[in-house]
């Protein structure tokens, strides 16, 4: 699958200046939103997630994903790995928790999702509130990682569709061409 070209197809990815959910300033955005309206997209990319996880010989009892961004994202994934899918939200204090109706039994493995990763800060909230409820990650599954250095996050085996590195910059380090430029907060 190309994940580029699927997000050009749809109209998703985006070329200016962008604050990112991170705080980073990037000169080239994803939407995945933007993809993940379409059923074809997300059929496709819940697939390859899927198909994807099960050549890492990972196998999981459910998948999870951040509200709200991941919770297409998980459903679709789950549906193609024959698995449950539920979702962790804000708990209004800068964390995440699952719903009680979101029964989690002691042990059982889960894989958790993402859209994009620029610094994981979300999924890895969503697996903390998992294993709260007596969840073991197993892995994370992404459709991007953004970030330069490729390899796990926060420990887990992470599977990747792509590695996408895009330049992002702290406030204070953006330059002069991309300062120059609107500032698009997303």
């Amino acid at each position: 699958m190309n994940v580029l070209e699927v997000y050009r197809q749809a109209g998703a990815y985006h070329e200016g200046h962008f604050l990112l959910a991170s705080g980073r300033h990037s000169p080239k955005f994803l939407q995945s939103t933007t993809v993940l309206q379409h059923p074809q997209y997300t059929e496709q990319i819940g697939q390859a997630l899927a198909e994807a996880i099960r050549a890492a010989g990972i196998q999981a009892d459910f998948i999870i994903g951040p509200a709200m961004g991941g919770v297409v994202l998980a459903y679709e994934t789950a549906r193609h790995c024959g698995t449950r899918a539920i979702f962790a939200e804000k708990d209004g204090q800068g964390g995440m928790k699952i719903r009680e109706a979101f029964a989690v039994g002691v042990g059982e493995r889960f894989v958790a999702v993402e859209d994009v990763l620029t610094t994981g800060g979300s999924v890895l909230k969503a697996v903390k509130a998992a294993e709260a409820a007596g969840g073991q990650c197993v892995g994370i599954a992404c459709i991007v990682d953004r970030r330069k250095e490729g390899g796990e996050l926060g420990g887990y085996p992470l599977v990747a569709l792509t590695r996408l590195v895009f330049d992002t910059y702290a406030p204070d380090e953006v330059p002069e061409w991309l300062a120059a430029i609107p500032l698009q907060e997303i």
